[in-house]
């Protein structure tokens, strides 16, 4: 179901608080997701920017074109999108004035559950607010690119650098434990068997750690894989997984609705059981699923859970044998053979 927040981006058009953008303009709408509606008369061509696989996915199937990254500047607009993450909404903030022309005009919105209120606060203190228009739960806020701007942008990039975790792994805000090396992917690692080989693949991957672990470890690697739906996360992988005698595959993919081709000896995960801010363990259930369809015959996959996630039911139905290989307070790890 479309968030409200989309709704309340496009209202200072539809209340006519802001022109209507016409032919010949060009807007950029950063953090897009479906189920937007363009106002009538909101004809400028429009350029997505989204790279969370899922929503590019649902995008694309409703006739919208997508990038996982901005490819141009120079818009005569951009709207910002807020999401759950405070330093990804000050990223987004900083492109978007970097991307409009100048005495462009960039358009923000989120919902209270964004953090919109602290955002709002927080770009006051640095550049002065025109305006900003509350409804559907939501503030929409909006100014212009001028010289203030230009340097609010520096100092929203300057504050959220990217991060580099235990010395090893570089990474940005936005990403699922981007200031530290998550305890559930920790424990997986650490109870991962000493004889790990063949082909690897390692569902929703994130930036690297698990299968950066997997090659130090496994001395008999064939083939190892990532798959992600996070596109920055997949670009850091890059970086923080090192080729060794094996050259890593990297996969933007959404492992619920685009089938994994090849087939693999072991799968190991770490698997996400929320989209938003409300818990689905739907999520994991369809990643198991994936797993086990991309096993062969006797493959091997590695889980980790949260500890209360009902997932022994789906692992049971879809592998030979399952069996928790550790547990502590807060997690769970599976071993399961297909």
């Amino acid at each position: 179901m479309p968030r409200d927040a989309l709704k309340t981006l496009f209202y200072p058009f539809e209340a006519e608080l802001l022109a209507m953008p016409g032919q010949g303009m060009r807007a950029l709408f950063i953090g897009a997701e479906p189920g937007f509606r363009k106002p009538q008369g909101f004809d400028a061509r429009l350029s997505l920017v989204q790279g969370f696989r899922p929503h590019v996915l649902a995008l694309a199937a409703a006739g919208h074109g997508v990038a996982a990254r901005a490819e141009d500047d120079g818009f005569d607009i951009t709207l910002v999108l807020a999401g759950r993450h405070r330093g990804l909404n000050e990223l987004r903030v900083a492109e978007a004035i970097e991307r409009v022309a100048p005495g462009g005009l960039i358009v923000v919105a989120g919902g209270k559950e964004d953090g919109i209120s602290s955002l709002r606060k927080r770009l006051g203190g640095l550049l002065e607010i025109e305006d900003h228009l509350p409804k559907y739960h939501g503030t929409a806020l909006w100014f212009h690119r001028t010289a203030q701007a230009e340097a609010a942008a520096a100092t929203l990039r300057a504050d959220n650098p990217e991060v580099l975790v235990e010395g090893r792994f570089r990474t940005a805000p936005g990403m699922f434990s981007f200031e530290r090396i998550d305890a559930g992917s920790r424990l997986l690692v650490d109870n991962l068997p000493a004889d790990i080989k063949g082909k690897v693949a390692d569902f929703c991957a994130g930036w690297g750690y698990v299968a950066a672990e997997v090659v130090s470890r496994a001395k008999e690697l064939k083939a190892l894989d990532l798959f992600e739906a996070d596109f920055e996360a997949l670009e850091a992988a890059r970086s923080n997984v090192a080729a060794t005698s094996v050259q890593p595959g990297f996969h933007w993919q959404d492992l619920a609705k685009e089938p994994v081709e090849r087939r693999y000896d072991v799968v190991v995960m770490n698997p996400p059981f929320h989209q938003d801010r409300d818990a689905d363990p739907e999520i994991g259930h369809r990643m198991i699923k994936a797993a086990a369809a991309a096993l062969k015959p006797g493959g091997r996959l590695f889980m980790v859970a949260n500890r209360h996630l009902p997932y022994m039911p789906v692992l049971a139905q879809a592998f030979f044998s399952v069996e928790e290989i550790a547990v502590d307070n807060a997690f769970r790890v599976y071993s399961a053979k297909r």
